[in-house]
């Protein structure tokens, strides 16, 4: 029962604790495609099918047909689902469109607020479950550019995020994506929340009641109620190598910036610095294996001291005839004792099967 509770007035407090926080919709953080989590991540110069919603919209211009995905993980044991899909089409030989819809929901929490009455009677009856969910809906629009090799994309996104009863919100912004390719070198830029992400909250006035009743003296201040989340950058800079007739290998190196001081490698007061490496080798353009390094943060550790930690990804894939299947094992949370995750996706390019 404790547990329950505690879970609940945390969700609720994650919510509103601050308007301007540094950590806000840090479910858009997590990332799409199995392929992309098997190389840590470091996919935003190299980006080039419908998962380009999320990573890079620029690179939608490098589908050639109508194109679909999904992908579904598990996280903490299962209790957190986290689920994605995404379509992408070409509009003409120079431009393509976007759209995706990613999920991430704790479903069945036990509501114990009204656990026990004002008398002190306890009625398990009065237990309900709720879910805790955030959803964010990508709208992207990619176009070559008048130089050779240069391509832009734009992505607007809605997102909506419920818990229970008790709040709602709405929230919206942009990103965008430029990606250049010369030879064999590729290069990419992707600016996360460029206007700044708003998400504007609607809180339950009763349910709230309930909350500052269910512990004396504690959650009584009416939480914000608005949520700003500041930008935030991705460079990458990629290489393509051919190792012989039927073997390729493909690197790339990406820096991801925040405008604020972190745990990150490199850290100052302006900015803070993750790189993160990725390499996938192919088979015939039809086997992959990838292997990934990201994650790198100075840690505290309970003597005060710092150590520099890291998270290593793997993951593996297969493409035949417009299927490709792709699994990763992944943490989307630190190093350390957090759990990983097995993660699947799978994209479909449609103009194989007409």
């Amino acid at each position: 029962m404790k547990k329950s509770l505690l879970l609940l007035l945390f969700v609720y407090q994650l919510a509103f604790n601050q308007s301007v926080r540094k950590y806000s919709n840090e479910f858009l953080n997590i990332g799409v495609d199995a392929a992309a989590f098997g190389m840590s991540k470091a996919v935003v110069a190299t980006s080039n099918n419908v998962n380009s919603v999320y990573w890079n919209p620029s690179g939608l211009v490098g589908i050639k047909d109508y194109q679909g995905a999904i992908m579904h993980a598990e996280y903490f044991e299962g209790i957190a689902k986290y689920d994605y899909v995404g379509f992408a089409m070409p509009i003409d030989d120079s431009s393509a469109l976007g759209i995706s819809l990613i999920r991430f929901g704790v479903d069945d929490i036990l509501n114990t607020t009204e656990l026990i009455d004002n008398n002190g009677n306890i009625d398990y009856n009065r237990i309900s479950l709720f879910s805790a969910a955030d959803y964010a809906l990508n709208f992207a629009y990619a176009r070559n550019l008048p130089v050779q090799g240069l391509n832009i994309g734009l992505n607007t996104k809605i997102v909506r995020r419920i818990i229970g009863d008790f709040a709602t919100s709405w929230g919206f912004g942009f990103d965008a994506g430029i990606q250049f390719k010369k030879n064999n070198w590729q290069f990419g830029v992707m600016v996360r929340d460029i206007t700044t992400t708003f998400n504007s909250w609607s809180i339950d006035e009763l349910e709230f009641e309930k909350i500052k009743n269910s512990i004396p003296d504690q959650n009584q201040e009416l939480p914000e109620t608005t949520e700003l989340t500041p930008p935030k950058a991705q460079l990458g800079i990629a290489r393509k190598f051919e190792i012989s007739r039927d073997f390729n290998l493909l690197s790339e190196i990406d820096l991801n910036l925040r405008f604020s001081k972190t745990n990150d490698i490199i850290s100052t007061d302006f900015i803070s610095i993750d790189p993160a490496i990725g390499v996938q080798a192919d088979y015939l353009n039809t086997v992959f294996l990838r292997l990934g390094v990201g994650n790198i943060q100075n840690e505290l550790r309970f003597d005060n001291t710092k150590e520099i930690s890291f998270q290593p990804n793997l993951g593996v894939g297969f493409k035949y005839k417009g299927i490709q299947i792709d699994y990763a094992l992944t943490n989307i949370a630190s190093v350390g004792n957090a759990l990983y995750s097995n993660v699947f996706s799978l994209v479909l390019d449609f103009d194989y099967f007409r």
